[in-house]
């Protein structure tokens, strides 16, 4: 079976591994700062703020920003679940906004007529939550724009993202957003292993997380309650969690950020490839947005609703891991529950991702034509090409 995706692990990164098992620190030494150093620089952030999962850093992000009860928090629907399940953990109303049907992210004209219906009945998001879906950036100029008129904050669910620019400056500067969350998990674009990072150009913001992040205890004297009795002393100032990265993952982190460049050129050679053979299908191949340079995570088509098993299990009888991202939240059985309004968003269904990046495949298996004429398709391992999706 062609995996859609798979971690690219070579000799230095298991050197760097090594070396931290044989040295004095497992957590909380110097190679989290390292990798959230290297964070920085890619992405043109002020602050990095590394921690076990992107669902972790999502969570911090929304309770820096101090969303709770009574406040509301809007994402897309075409997502994992975990941009929404942040929103109910902090205590917040969740709902979503309806996609761009060529670029399967948040669309700023939807955002939009639905901020000016939510201002006339005084039911305003807090939170706006666009998620870079497959690799690209939503259209942030616009729903950053939006967000500043209607008096809203926005976090970048850019799990998909690291190593993707728009309008020429990377993803994660939060040029257009309080804060931008990525994703390292193995089949994301570089990995270490779980573990997800939250950036922002907020001194505030950074230092929050950071306390958020380790049980909301500080040794910083300015933020407690009285003097500090020694070098020994702490204080919880406020409620926060175990989200801590631990040094082996930040060690395989530094090495694998020396390659992100290289592994997102390559996935957008692959996805020209996919472009080229898929050409003349009778699908709906992923739009490109203009100023949007994606780090191709996954490489969606849509089919027709009433082919997609078929050519889902005849994908996978081929040997080509093909999947479908995402069902669209809202259709969960948890989200159905909360009696959520779930009409309105009628661009999230029918996806089928498609397009496998196993670096460890060779160019005839990265070109391979599917079962019955149906797709070709091929994979490399994360880091060198974008997964298949159907949607």
């Amino acid at each position: 079976m062609i995996p859609y995706g798979r971690q690219d692990i070579r000799p230095e990164d298991l050197e760097a591994v090594r070396e931290v098992l044989t040295s004095d620190f497992l957590t909380q030494g110097p190679k989290v700062p390292a990798f959230e150093a290297s964070v920085a620089k890619a992405t043109g952030a002020a602050h990095a703020v590394a921690v076990n999962s992107a669902t972790s850093a999502l969570h911090i992000a929304c309770l820096a920003l101090d969303l709770g009860p009574g406040d509301i928090l809007w994402t897309s629907p075409i997502t994992f679940v975990a941009s929404a399940n942040v929103g109910h953990l902090c205590g917040a109303e969740v709902d979503f906004v309806d996609i761009d049907p060529d670029t399967f992210n948040m669309c700023p004209q939807a955002l939009e007529t639905k901020l000016k219906a939510a201002k006339s009945s005084g039911r305003l998001p807090k939170v706006i939550m666009p998620v870079h879906m497959c690799g690209q950036s939503a259209d942030m100029a616009r729903i950053g724009a939006l967000a500043r008129e209607f008096g809203c904050k926005v976090v970048e669910d850019a799990s998909h993202a690291v190593g993707g620019r728009y309008l020429d400056r990377p993803i994660g500067d939060c040029a257009h957003s309080d804060i931008c969350v990525f994703s390292f998990h193995p089949v994301k674009i570089v990995t270490t292993a779980e573990g997800g990072v939250a950036t922002t150009q907020s001194d505030a913001l950074a230092a929050r997380m950071e306390r958020l992040r380790t049980h909301g205890v500080t040794r910083d004297e300015a933020l407690m309650e009285g003097a500090s009795e020694g070098g020994w002393y702490y204080q919880q100032i406020e409620l926060g969690l175990n989200y801590r990265m631990t040094e082996m993952q930040a060690a395989l982190g530094v090495t694998q950020m020396e390659r992100l460049d290289d592994y997102v050129a390559r996935r957008n050679t692959l996805a020209d490839r996919y472009d080229r053979v898929l050409g003349n299908m009778p699908l709906k191949r992923p739009g490109r947005q203009d100023g949007a340079y994606s780090a191709f995570h996954l490489y969606v088509v849509r089919v027709e609703a009433e082919k997609r098993r078929e050519i889902f299990d005849a994908l996978r009888a081929d040997g080509i891991g093909v999947n479908v991202h995402y069902i669209p939240v809202h259709l969960q059985p948890y989200w159905g529950a909360t009696r959520l309004q779930t009409g309105g968003f009628s661009q999230c269904r029918g996806v089928l991702r498609w397009g496998n990046f196993d670096p460890a495949l060779s160019r005839d298996d990265g070109g391979r034509s599917g079962p019955r004429g149906y797709v070709s398709g091929g994979g490399v391992r994360s880091g060198l090409t974008p997964g298949a999706s159907a949607a």
